[in-house]
């Protein structure tokens, strides 16, 4: 049996300024670093054997702090697959290691040009039931942004090729991500249709931890 875990980063800047964040490249708040902390505590006993993040900062920040706080001698490491990164990280061929491998698959959603603005303000300026569509259905994408519908179809062909080969080799896997890709994966792997999985919220920094024996994911567990 292997383990799946998600976990959706820490609280961001623009996550307490209430903001559309997307694809803007936002680290995280000071709440943020403590939830990342705490989220490496409740993991600590885990085994991880492989950790996948989006290419954005608030994640990569969000793992590489839990990762820390692990009961574990493996090194974690960044994977760069092109370059001369990619040369200079022959070193980690001498050392046990966690590879942290970044895909821009599980970025957040795209939110187009609503990206930066605050939510209330968008919501008195366009009304509330707009802007529920914009943030909550499955198939309503923002001005020139992409819809949770996108979003899994961005997703889940690369979770599926990738993350699944990797539990059906008895490896416990960690994708560290955001909201909406995570909602995709959680779609998938709990068999949510379209009504369930708008109203599916996942908090910041709260590990997710799912069984996976015989390809089925079972014993959802939320530390």
């Amino acid at each position: 049996m292997s383990h799946l875990i998600l976990i959706r980063h820490g609280q961001s800047i623009w996550n307490d300024k209430n903001l559309f964040t997307g694809w803007v490249d936002i680290p995280l708040s000071q709440k943020g670093i403590f939830e990342a902390l705490n989220a490496g505590e409740k993991l600590s006993k885990f085994n991880i054997d492989i950790v996948y993040t989006s290419k954005l900062a608030r994640a990569i920040q969000t793992a590489l702090i839990l990762l820390s706080k692990l009961d574990t001698q493996k090194t974690p490491v960044i994977i760069h697959t092109k370059g001369k990164m990619k040369k200079w990280s022959n070193y980690a061929s001498s050392i046990e290691i966690i590879p942290i491998i970044q895909k821009k698959e599980l970025n957040e959603r795209y939110y187009g040009t609503l990206q930066g603005l605050n939510k209330k303000e968008v919501g008195l300026k366009y009304g509330e039931q707009q802007l529920k569509l914009w943030r909550r259905s499955f198939d309503v994408a923002p001005p020139g942004g992409e819809s949770l519908k996108d979003n899994l179809e961005r997703t889940l062909p690369f979770f599926k090729q990738k993350v699944v080969e990797q539990l059906e080799d008895g490896k416990d896997v960690l994708i560290v991500a955001h909201g909406n890709s995570l909602r995709a994966i959680t779609k998938y792997i709990e068999n949510l249709d379209e009504n369930q999985i708008i109203k599916v919220e996942i908090p910041t920094g709260t590990p997710i931890v799912y069984n996976y024996e015989n390809k089925i994911f079972k014993n959802k567990v939320i530390l």
